[in-house]
């Protein structure tokens, strides 16, 4: 058996299924089908059982998913242990951050980890939040900016940025739905939500969207898995009347003529970041950030 195939069959079990753990993996569902059968025959036991209803482990998959995970579990303290002492990640913090986060929630607490750890470096890398908790638990990042809070007891988590998200209108429509308090979420039911895909971050998406249809809002654009969807393409759909977007106040792309920002009546959708980290680091520089990103999460500022 290989920590690959040990992570892919952990992985189906926790989903539930093949779809659902193929999107957390970024892998193909018929690579994960295929490597699941690999390690029956080489077992010789049936690990799982499929249904419509999803993929559940048999007796000896139960079994095997006891070891795996505590096989799993000593290999990536084995890596965060040795990535302390190697001369290729001592001194570098990896960063994890997700599209439009306001780099000046970070930015101070950068600037005090530079004048008390001057020879840390600090590599920052955009990812989706279901793609920092991957490189999280494989030991690729030593911090994340997430959308939604991990659960379990392999990670610990501080809340850092509150954004309380408005609309992009045109501006026909902005001023056409405007009240004195903003724009009233229901209010938007003829136009399309211009979303990201739920396997980017399935908790935030499943609450946006839950947020979206009790108002009566229920049409998404369907983005393809592992594609983005740019700002330009954003504004381009917005400023043509048939959609809105959603983003805070101090969005940093530029609006172009055309297009408004606009807030919600009531701030009905409160977007959270959370920073993310090993509950086992060690790492005193990595401890000097945190601490400096620990404050009453409020608007970004």
């Amino acid at each position: 058996m290989e920590l690959r195939e040990l992570s892919v069959f952990v992985a189906v079990v926790e989903e539930g299924g093949l779809s659902a753990a193929a999107r957390r993996l970024h892998v193909s569902q018929p690579a994960l089908s295929q490597t699941i059968s690999g390690l029956e025959r080489e077992l010789r036991v049936k690990l799982v059982e499929r249904s419509r209803s999803g993929t559940r482990p048999t007796e000896a998959g139960r079994t095997l998913l006891d070891e795996a995970r505590a096989v799993l579990a000593r290999y990536h303290q084995a890596v965060r242990t040795m990535a302390q002492l190697s001369d290729g990640h001592e001194g570098m913090l990896r960063i994890g951050i997700p599209l439009e986060f306001p780099f000046e929630v970070l930015r101070p607490a950068l600037a005090e980890l530079a004048e008390e750890w001057p020879d840390t470096k600090v590599q920052a890398r955009h990812l989706s939040s279901a793609a920092q908790l991957v490189a999280l638990r494989n030991g690729e990042l030593e911090l994340g900016l997430l959308r939604e809070r991990p659960g379990g007891e392999m990670f610990d988590a501080l809340p850092v940025v509150r954004e309380e998200l408005g609309v992009l209108l045109s501006t026909d429509h902005a001023e056409e739905f405007a009240t004195r308090g903003g724009v009233p979420l229901d209010a938007l039911d003829r136009l399309e939500w211009l979303a990201f895909p739920r396997s980017d971050s399935p908790c935030w998406y499943d609450e946006l969207t839950a947020i979206l249809r009790s108002h009566g809002l229920d049409r998404f654009t369907d983005v393809p898995e592992g594609q983005r969807l740019i700002a330009e393409v954003k504004l381009a759909a917005v400023s043509a009347g048939r959609a809105f977007a959603l983003a805070p106040p101090d969005w940093t792309q530029p609006l172009p003529d055309g297009v408004r920002w606009t807030p919600l009546v009531g701030r009905p959708l409160i977007r959270r970041t959370w920073a993310v980290w090993a509950a086992d680091s060690r790492r005193r520089d990595l401890g000097r950030l945190i601490s400096a990103l620990e404050r009453p999460p409020g608007p970004a500022v």
